[in-house]
C-alpha cells in the first residue's frame, strides 16, 4: 500500500502538470526559437533573396489618372430631369457613374481609338515565347494517344485566332486594367490606367476621360429624339381616350337625366331621418299597446272583474269614479243589511243601486278594454305604414348613390385623362424646346500625364513582406518540430515534469563500440564520460548517507537507452570504494556476459535460482568487482525474480557486499522491473536524451511509484554536449564537474 506521503507527492506532481499544460510558458518558447535563430536568419536571408531577385525580373507598372468632376445636376434650361433621366441620387447615382466609366461599351471606345489590338502589351501576336514551353513538354506525352485539336479561333494559337476574339480578349484585358478611385465626399474622381508603358496609360486616361463626357452627350442626345417620337405617338392616344371619358360622361348624364345629385341626395336623406325618427315612436306605442293588449288577452274577456285590475284598465279615470260608486253602493247595503231585513224597501233600494253602479262599472270595463285593442290595432298599422315609407326612401337613396358612384367615376376618368393629357403636352413643349441643348453631367478638371514612378510591384514592401512571412514561417516551424520532439532534451525539463532529481549526465559516444562501453570508466578513455559516472557516484552516496542504498536497481523505459552501460560503469565507479556485485536481472536480452567475453554455457543468476549451479561457479570478478551473469535464459523468468529463492540469494549477497547493483529489463517491455524494485533500497531510472518519449517515462515512472518503488533519481543518458551547446540547451554546471572542455582539448 502506498503511504500518504507518496499519494499526497504524486497528487501534487499531477496538479503541477495540469497547471503546466494549461499555461504558455513565454520563457520557454522564446528559449526554443533562441536555439534555432541561426536556422531560421539562414530561411528568411533566403527568401529575401529570392523575392529580390523575383522583384527585379517584374515589369514595372505605371499609372496615369486623369481626373473628372460629375455633377449630380446637368445645366438645363426648363425642368425636364424625367425625359434626359439625368437627376441627382446622392451617392448611388455617383455609384452609378463610377460603373459607367468602367464599362465595355466606353472600353470599346478607347480599344479601337487608340489601336490597343495592335499594341505589343496586349496583342497575343506579339506576346514573347515564354522561358519555358509547359504545352510543348506536355505535348511529349501520349495521354492515352489522344491529341486535342486545336478549334479556329483559338487564342492559344494568336495565328489562328480571329480579329473579333482578338479584339475581344484586348477589350477584356484593357477593362482590367482599369480602376476608378472617388475623391473623398467630393464630386470628384479619378480614372486610372495601369499599364507597362506609360506614354499609352496617359492617352488611354484620357481618351476614357473624354469618352466617358462623348457618351454621355451622345446619350443625352438620344434619349431626348427618342422621348420627343415617344410622346409624340403618346399625345395622339391620350387625346383619343380623353374624348371617348368625356362622352361616356355626358352620354350618362342625358340618359339618368341628372341635373343635380347632390341637392336630391340631401333631400331623400333629410326624408328618410325624419322617418326614422317617427318609426321609432310609432315602435315605441306599438311596443306598449301591445303590452297592453296581451293583458288582456292573458285575463280572458269573459271575467269583467279580473280585467278590472289590469293595470291599464284600473288606471282609467272613468273607472275609478265607478269603482268608487260600486264602492259606496256596497257600503250601503252592507250599513243597512245590519238594521233591516232583505225585503226591506230601503234594503231593496240599496241594492238596486248596487247592480246598477256594478253594471255600469262592468259596462266602462268592456269599453276600456276595446280602447285597449282598437289602440294596439292602429299602433301595428301605424309602425307598418312607417316602415313602407322609411324603406321606400333608402331604396331611393341607393339608386341615386349608385348613379352618383357611377357619375363620379367617370367623371374622375376624364379629369386623369385630361391631367396625363396637359402633362404631356407640357413636357413636349419643353423637349422640343430643349433638343438641341448638348449639355454633359461630367467635365475634365485634370488631364492624365505620363507617370514617371512605377506603381508596382512595390519593391521595398514586397521583399519586406516575403521576409517578414519567411520570420514567422521559420519561428513556426520551429516552434512546430519542437511540439513534435517529445523527448526530454535537458535537465530541468527531467525534474520539471518528473519531479525527480537528475543524478547526472552521460555524453553520446558516437566512436566507441558498443561492447567496449562497459568498461569507459576502467579504461578512463574519454574523461568526460568517466568524470559524469563519479558525478553520478557521488548523488547516489550522498543520497543515502544516513541510510546506505544496498541494493541499487537500474532501469529505463525501453530497450537502447543504455541502461547496462550505466549499471557497469557505476559498479566500477562504485568498486572503487565499496565491495561490490553487480547482477544482469534481464533474463530476456542479458548484455553483461557479451559485454565481458564471458564463455559460452557460464552459468548466471538463473541457473542459480534454478538450483543448477553453485554461487562460486556463477561469480566472476572483473577489475575489483564481481559480476553476476543472466546464465541460460529461462523460459520463465519472472515466475523465477518472484520466487523466494531469488530473495533467498539477495539476502546473501547483501551480506557478503557492501552494495549490489541489478540491471532490470525495461518498464514498458516486461514487469520484471516491478518485481525488482520490491528488493531495492533505491532505484535509478536511465533516460536516453532527445530520444525516448516523455509520455513513456512518465508512464514508466508512474508504474513504479503505484508500486511503491524507491525511485531516488533519473540519469539523462546519450547527451550529444556539442548539438545542445548549439541550440543552447544548460546543464547547470555539469561540464566543469565532467571535463568536458579538457576532454576536448586533450
Amino acid at each position: 500500500m502506498e503511504s500518504n506521503t507518496q499519494i499526497i507527492e504524486r497528487n501534487l506532481i499531477a496538479q503541477r502538470q495540469d497547471e503546466d499544460d494549461d499555461e504558455i510558458d513565454l520563457l520557454k518558447l522564446w528559449q526554443t526559437i533562441w536555439r534555432r535563430k541561426w536556422s531560421i536568419l539562414t530561411l528568411v536571408f533566403v527568401v529575401t533573396l529570392v523575392a529580390i531577385l523575383a522583384v527585379l525580373a517584374i515589369t514595372p507598372i505605371y499609372r496615369a489618372a486623369a481626373t473628372l468632376m460629375i455633377e449630380e445636376k446637368a445645366a438645363k434650361v426648363v425642368s425636364i430631369e424625367q425625359v434626359y433621366g439625368l437627376e441627382g441620387a446622392g451617392s448611388e447615382y455617383l455609384q452609378t457613374q463610377f460603373e459607367l466609366l468602367k464599362s465595355r461599351s466606353l472600353a470599346e471606345r478607347v480599344v479601337r481609338q487608340l489601336n490597343l489590338t495592335a499594341h505589343p502589351e496586349f496583342d497575343p501576336r506579339q506576346q514573347p515565347e515564354p522561358l519555358i514551353d509547359i504545352k510543348g513538354l506536355l505535348a511529349n506525352f501520349d495521354f492515352k494517344n489522344v491529341v486535342p485539336a486545336t478549334l479556329p479561333g483559338d487564342l492559344d494559337d494568336p495565328q489562328a485566332a480571329s480579329e473579333a476574339e482578338i479584339f475581344d480578349e484586348v477589350t477584356k484585358a484593357f477593362m482590367e486594367r482599369i480602376s476608378v478611385e472617388p475623391q473623398g465626399k467630393s464630386q470628384l474622381v479619378k480614372v486610372q490606367v495601369d499599364m507597362a508603358d506609360a506614354r499609352m496609360a496617359a492617352l488611354a486616361a484620357n481618351a476614357l476621360a473624354n469618352g466617358f463626357i462623348e457618351g454621355q452627350l451622345e446619350a443625352t442626345m438620344e434619349m431626348s429624339m427618342t422621348a420627343t417620337n415617344w410622346m409624340n405617338s403618346r399625345l395622339g392616344e391620350l387625346r383619343s381616350k380623353l374624348k371617348d371619358a368625356e362622352d361616356r360622361l355626358q352620354a350618362f348624364r342625358e340618359a339618368e337625366n341628372l341635373v343635380d345629385v347632390d341637392g336630391v341626395a340631401t333631400i331623400s336623406a333629410a326624408e328618410l331621418s325624419l322617418t326614422g325618427d317617427r318609426m321609432i315612436d310609432a315602435r315605441r306605442q306599438r311596443a306598449e299597446a301591445e303590452s297592453q293588449y296581451r293583458q288582456v288577452q292573458a285575463m280572458g274577456k269573459s271575467n269583467w272583474e279580473r280585467l278590472a285590475s289590469i293595470p291599464a284598465v284600473l288606471g282609467h279615470p272613468l273607472i275609478q269614479q265607478f269603482k268608487g260608486d260600486e264602492a259606496k253602493a256596497r257600503a250601503k247595503v252592507e250599513e243597512l243589511s245590519r238594521r233591516y231585513g232583505k225585503l226591506h224597501p230601503a234594503m231593496q233600494a240599496a241594492r238596486s243601486d248596487l247592480n246598477a253602479a256594478s253594471a255600469s262599472l262592468r259596462s266602462q270595463v268592456e269599453q276600456v278594454v276595446a280602447g285597449i285593442e282598437r289602440n294596439y290595432q292602429l299602433a301595428v298599422a301605424n309602425e307598418s305604414s312607417l316602415q313602407a315609407s322609411f324603406n321606400a326612401n333608402k331604396s331611393q337613396i341607393q339608386d341615386i348613390s349608385r348613379k352618383e358612384f357611377k357619375l363620379r367615376e367617370l367623371q374622375r376618368e376624364v379629369d386623369a385623362n385630361r391631367a396625363l393629357y396637359d402633362t404631356f403636352m407640357t413636357r413636349l413643349k419643353e423637349t422640343a424646346a430643349t433638343a438641341d441643348l448638348q449639355s454633359a453631367n461630367a467635365r475634365v478638371v485634370d488631364q492624365a500625364v505620363m507617370p514617371t514612378e512605377p506603381v508596382k510591384p512595390k519593391k521595398a514592401l514586397i521583399v519586406a513582406i516575403a521576409a517578414l512571412l519567411a520570420g514567422f514561417v521559420g519561428v513556426g516551424l520551429t516552434l512546430l518540430l519542437d511540439a513534435l520532439n517529445n523527448t526530454f532534451k535537458s535537465t530541468e525539463q527531467v525534474e520539471g515534469r518528473l519531479n525527480i532529481p537528475v543524478l547526472g549526465i552521460l555524453p553520446l559516444m558516437k566512436t566507441v563500440e558498443r561492447k567496449d562501453l562497459a568498461r569507459m570508466f576502467t579504461r578512463n578513455q574519454d574523461k568526460s564520460f568517466s568524470e559524469s559516472i563519479r558525478t553520478i557516484r557521488t548523488g547516489v552516496v550522498l543520497s543515502g548517507i544516513d541510510h546506505p542504498h544496498k541494493v541499487m536497481v537500474i532501469t529505463s523505459s525501453i530497450p537502447g537507452e543504455g541502461k547496462s552501460t550505466v549499471s557497469a560503469n557505476l559498479a566500477f565507479a562504485l568498486g572503487q570504494m565499496e565491495k561490490v556485485l553487480l547482477i544482469d536481472a534481464d533474463l530476456r536480452r542479458p548484455t553483461l556476459a557479451k559485454s565481458f567475453d564471458f564463455p559460452v554455457g557460464t552459468p548466471g543468476l538463473a541457473n542459480l535460482i534454478a538450483g543448477t549451479a553453485k554461487l562460486d561457479e556463477c561469480l566472476r570478478s572483473v577489475d575489483g568487482i564481481d559480476l553476476l551473469s543472466a546464465g541460460t535464459v529461462p523460459p520463465n523468468p519472472l515466475e523465477l525474480l518472484s520466487s523466494p529463492r531469488f530473495a533467498k540469494v539477495i539476502e546473501v549477497m547483501k551480506n557478503k557486499y557492501d552494495r549490489i547493483i541489478i540491471d532490470s529489463p525495461p518498464t514498458q517491455a516486461v514487469s520484471d522491473a516491478v518485481v525488482l524494485s520490491t528488493f531495492a533500497n533505491s532505484l535509478i531510472y536511465v533516460v536516453k536524451s532527445d530520444s525516448t518519449a516523455i509520455p513513456l517515462v512518465e508512464k514508466g515512472v508512474g508504474q513504479l511509484l503505484q508500486n511503491n518503488a524507491p525511485v531516488k533519481g533519473v540519469v539523462l543518458n546519450q547527451v550529444d554536449i556539442k548539438k545542445a551547446q548549439k541550440y543552447g540547451y544548460s546543464y547547470g554546471g555539469y561540464y566543469d564537474y565532467y571535463g568536458y572542455s579538457d576532454a576536448k582539448t586533450a
